[in-house]
């Protein structure tokens, strides 16, 4: 089981009570949930998107999609989905693709669908393609104080 250094750091600084789930390997967040025999709804996954001021992450459930075209009218911004390339540049302690949903331990620009604040369990991406971070409720509000709450799914 592995943990991205700035994650890590990040959720010790901040006082995150967690635990680690390991999982077989997969690639992306839905096969995660699947592996890990959770909710595709309580694995917040991150989606990083080019903006017209940089990056930054939108963080919905595994089993569903980022509505872009909505997210862009509400942040009155374009927005794109950001490249692989992208991602591994950024998340350089990550596994390559490995995007974590805890944008903020990256000084990043977060915003956080609504149907994740009614979560009980919530597990996120850790860097790799092995792990999940496990976290409470209360845990995952104090992680995501920082972002923005707004309905950014797709509909269907």
């Amino acid at each position: 089981m592995s943990i991205a250094p700035t994650i890590q750091n990040y959720l010790r600084e901040t006082g995150i009570e967690y635990d680690l789930v390991p999982h077989s390997p997969s690639y992306t967040a839905s096969q995660s949930a699947q592996s890990a025999h959770i909710s595709g709804d309580a694995l917040a996954k991150g989606v990083l998107l080019n903006t017209d001021h940089g990056y930054m992450m939108a963080v919905v459930p595994a089993s569903k999609k980022v509505d872009l075209s909505g997210l862009s009218h509400t942040m009155k911004e374009r927005l794109g989905l950001a490249g692989e390339d992208e991602i591994d540049m950024i998340f350089d302690d990550c596994d390559p693709g490995a995007a974590p949903a805890c944008a903020s331990a990256y000084a990043m620009r977060v915003v956080v669908d609504t149907s994740l604040d009614n979560q009980d369990d919530l597990y996120l991406e850790s860097g790799d393609h092995e792990t999940l971070i496990h976290v409470k409720k209360a845990a995952f509000a104090r992680l995501m104080a920082e972002a923005e709450h707004a309905g950014i799914i797709r509909s269907h």
